[in-house]
Formats: C-alpha cells, structure tokens, sequence
C-alpha cells in the first residue's frame, strides 16, 4: 500500500471519531493557512536551500553540507512523534530507505521535537537514519514553511492529549508545513513538496523517481 493510501485510510479514520466542533476548528486553521501563501513562498525547484547544522537524535551534529558532500539528499520535515500521519509517514520512509539509498542519496527527517523526543520517535519506529531536532523551528521558519499553534488549536490537542510544551520545549508552539525536499549535490532543490494539510505528505515513490532523474 502507497503511503498516499494508508494517510488517507487513517484520515478516514480520524475524521469519524473527531467531534464536529473540532473539525470546524481544525479546518478554519487549515484555511488560514492557505490564506496565508506560506507554500507559495516556500523553497521552489532550482532555489538554493539554506545551509543547516542541527543535532540528531543521538546528539551529534550533522549538517546539509556534510550530507551533500556523499551525495543528493532528501529532507523530510515532520511535526512530532506525537502525530499519527508523521509516524506513518516515518515508516513509510524507512521502508522506503533502500531504494532512496540505491540512488546514492542520503535520506533525512527534520523535527521541531527536542532530541530525547525525536530519539524515542526514531527508536518507535526503528529508523535507520538521522532525524534532527531543529530546536524552536529556527530552520524551518528561516525557509518559510512554519505557523505557529493557535490558542484554540493548542485547546483541541491537549484534548487529544498532546502535550507540544513536552515535545518541543516551554512555550514552543510553532510547527512546519508538510514539507520534502529532493536538493541535489549542488545545494538546489531538484524536487519539491510542501503543503498546507498536515494529512498529505510526499510519497516516497515520487521521490525515488525524482531521484532516478537526476543521473
């Protein structure tokens, strides 16, 4: 099964348990950030992303230049370990991994969880590769593809009983955008994905095949 498939079974999932008021707030936050033109702004195909250097899960720096260095790279940004769609997602790409990896690419997770949290996520869904903790989500809000947490929204996760404060820190209410970039050895983006519902990601598929094409 695609991940496309399996997001849209546990959004089928989610959709039939969650209140109607809540999805009413849930869906007023997505329109804001569609208002917003935040994916319009966001890195586009032949843009030079920004250098990066964040720690991983095992508190060793690591940065985009270092995994340019041994090839192109894949960069998956995800909100936390404590969203469904980010964990299937996750495994998505870990099974994913030795096609990615056969076309000489190094594939990696960026999340706004501190480490200790994002190394749970890694150990849960037994990852083979770096997932790094961009702390505040400096990184993401200097590429343009974070929102912060509404009030009211903060009020509808701590309901699902999501604690952000546990994952990203005191007052760390700022996220990122369903974003993955394909950068090629070059530092340029050769592949995009970035969008504004957290239910849909990139499928791996569509990023082994962006990787064919760059040889």
């Amino acid at each position: 099964m695609t991940l496309t498939q399996q997001l849209a079974d546990q959004k089928a999932q989610s959709t039939a348990r969650i209140p109607e008021a809540v999805r009413k707030i849930m869906s007023a936050e997505l329109s804001l950030l569609t208002e917003s033109h935040m994916v319009e702004n966001a890195p586009k195909v032949g843009d030079t992303l920004k250098e990066f250097t964040l720690p991983n899960q095992n508190g060793k720096t690591k940065s985009l230049s270092s995994f340019l260095a041994n090839g192109p790279v894949v960069i998956t940004f995800y909100r936390g370990g404590w969203c469904p769609y980010c964990n299937i997602e996750l495994r998505a790409y870990q099974a994913a991994l030795p096609e990615i990896t056969a076309q000489g690419a190094t594939l990696v997770a960026i999340t706004p969880e501190q480490p200790d949290s994002s190394l749970s996520t890694a150990e849960k869904n037994a990852l083979a590769f770096d997932v790094l903790s961009d702390i505040n989500s400096d990184y993401a809000r200097e590429i343009g593809i974070v929102f912060s947490v509404s009030d009211e929204l903060r009020t509808v996760y701590s309901g699902f009983g999501i604690d952000l404060d546990k994952h990203n820190g005191q007052g760390r209410y700022d996220l990122p955008l369903a974003a993955t970039f394909v950068i090629d050895t070059n530092g340029t983006v050769a592949w995009a994905f970035v969008h504004e519902d957290y239910t849909l990601r990139a499928d791996p598929v569509d990023v082994v095949n962006a990787l064919k094409a760059l040889h």
